[in-house]
């Protein structure tokens, strides 16, 4: 599916219109390109950065491009392929959900849902109230418990087609966070497919299970640390809010897919919850900076380490 939904981004990370077409073939400049970005992409993991895949591998291809074709970049093409797909799609993710979540706000009101603040005694989530103090005390009975408000989870009361409407959201988040990894497999695997096609090692699909399981394997061993700086330290969320922020970011990622834009899931989730830390004025600046910060410097250090890369695979051979 990733192939026939999203066949342009093969051909833009072969390198094609980037470079000369004897350059986007030779192994060297492959094995260099993927060894650039990969070990950008981990060390930025290993710290707990959501740095892009896609960002790494543009760096890298331009990088080894330099080396191996004597500085023979095609610019207008990498501005038009590359960098303002990269360049616009956060910004776009943070402006839609500036205007989206509002709505979804409205809407669930008039649907007389409500929202309560609640935090875990036990097994069982108990509404409390904020004193002004910042102390919490349990709704049902007074009584104060320890914590404080960045403890707290939203649960939503009311009903929505009859249902419970807390139960019903949860669905709702759990589907749309699921849509989110479909979009990330469906936007990422063409690009590392790219190369396996690019050296015909592997059938094309067997490569795709290839590249889907290790990604799988990648996700499960070592995304903590990325995942609780996008859930826990860009700003506070509630279900709602994070529902928002899959749902924009799924939307986005697979339309660009479709178009053959390389844009980046981790750039166009980020984005998205900007936009929500705007709306509720929880973002954390310091936590904004340090990720904007090593975006910028995502391009240059992949493009470093894959020239390295090919400047020793050149040596060797």
């Amino acid at each position: 599916m990733a192939l026939s939904l999203a066949g342009g981004l093969v051909d833009t990370f072969r390198g094609y219109g980037l470079v000369p077409d004897a350059v986007a073939v030779e192994p060297a400049f492959l094995l260099a390109v993927s060894l650039g970005a990969a070990l950008t992409v981990l060390f930025a993991t290993w710290v707990g950065l959501p740095v892009s895949t896609t960002h790494a591998l543009t760096g890298a291809l331009i990088g080894a491009g330099l080396l191996a074709a004597g500085g023979q970049i095609i610019f207008a093409s990498l501005l038009s392929s590359f960098v303002l797909p990269l360049l616009c799609s956060p910004l776009l993710a943070m402006l839609l959900t500036l205007a989206v979540y509002p709505l979804f706000r409205w809407l669930r009101r008039c649907l007389g849902v409500t929202s309560q603040s609640c935090i875990c005694v036990g097994a069982i989530y108990e509404p409390v109230l904020v004193n002004p103090t910042g102390a919490l005390a349990l709704v049902r009975t007074g009584v104060a418990v320890e914590g404080d408000i960045s403890e707290c989870i939203q649960r939503y009361q009311g009903r929505l087609l009859g249902l419970q409407a807390g139960p019903v959201l949860d669905l709702l988040h759990y589907l749309s966070a699921g849509a989110v990894g479909f979009a990330r497999g469906l936007n990422d695997t063409p690009k590392i497919m790219a190369f396996l096609l690019a050296a015909p090692i592997l059938a094309p699909d067997a490569g795709l299970m290839l590249v889907a399981v290790i990604m799988a394997l990648g996700s499960l061993l070592s995304a903590r640390r990325v995942a609780e700086t996008m859930s826990r330290k860009i700003t506070r969320m509630n279900p709602g809010q994070g529902f928002t922020a899959n749902l924009i970011t799924s939307f986005l990622v697979i339309l660009a897919s479709r178009l053959g834009l390389p844009v980046s899931t981790t750039h166009v989730s980020v984005g998205s919850l900007f936009g929500i830390g705007a709306v509720s004025g929880t973002a954390r600046r310091r936590v904004i900076v340090r990720i904007l910060l090593a975006w910028i410097i995502t391009l240059p250090v992949a493009g470093l380490l894959a020239c390295g890369a090919y400047w020793g695979l050149r040596e060797l051979a």
